[in-house]
């Protein structure tokens, strides 16, 4: 069987793969995200994700690379990371009380056969009405500093969710369902 290569440093998507059962080596993408392409945010998730993928399958032989990026779709914008705290706060602000999309792409390329497939997974996230206290002290934390659209669902910002629709792990940053399902492609199954 050939080599699993996760694309990515995050935790969180480790964490999601090593859920599978799949034995897989982790090798952090060095592509550099541009967020600024006008394009359609399905489309942008693919691209980026695309980049991450192909920036560490260029350098390996006999492996199946695995690359994601997630982000966030609201009000017509894109929105990645905080850049500080007063970023993350403002994030916080405009989605109080609102729905907004979590879109993460994934691209799936053997480096033998240059078989290579792009995919987008949209998950729909509705925020309770959050009071400027509950956000200012959610910041504090320190928790949503380096997660797309400044909270993680899997941590302390679970409480900012009055619930979702569609994968939890695509909230998490990798959609585990719709990954496992296109592995089959690759001649990669999870359960036989």
């Amino acid at each position: 069987m050939k080599r699993i290569i996760l694309a990515s440093g995050s935790p969180r998507r480790k964490e999601i793969l090593e859920k599978s059962g799949l034995v897989f080596e982790v090798i952090p993408s060095k592509y550099e995200e541009n967020m600024s392409d006008a394009i359609p945010p399905m489309e942008l998730a693919k691209k980026l994700s695309l980049g991450k993928a192909s920036d560490v399958a260029d350098s390996q032989e006999g492996a199946v690379v695995i690359g994601a990026d997630t982000f966030i779709a609201f009000e017509g914008k894109v929105l990645g990371k905080p850049i500080n705290e007063n970023d993350a706060k403002e994030m916080l602000k405009r989605m109080s009380g609102k729905s907004h999309s979590v879109i993460t792409g994934f691209t799936i390329i053997d480096t033998d056969s240059k078989q290579t497939l792009s995919h987008a997974v949209e998950t729909k996230v509705y925020f309770k009405k959050l009071t400027n206290e509950e956000i200012d002290s959610y910041v504090s934390t320190g928790e949503p500093l380096d997660k797309a659209g400044s909270y993680a669902i899997q941590g302390l910002g679970a409480i900012l969710v009055e619930k979702i629709e569609g994968d939890y792990f695509n909230v998490m940053g990798l959609p585990l369902n719709s990954l496992v399902e296109k592995l089959k492609e690759f001649d990669i199954f999870v359960l036989k």
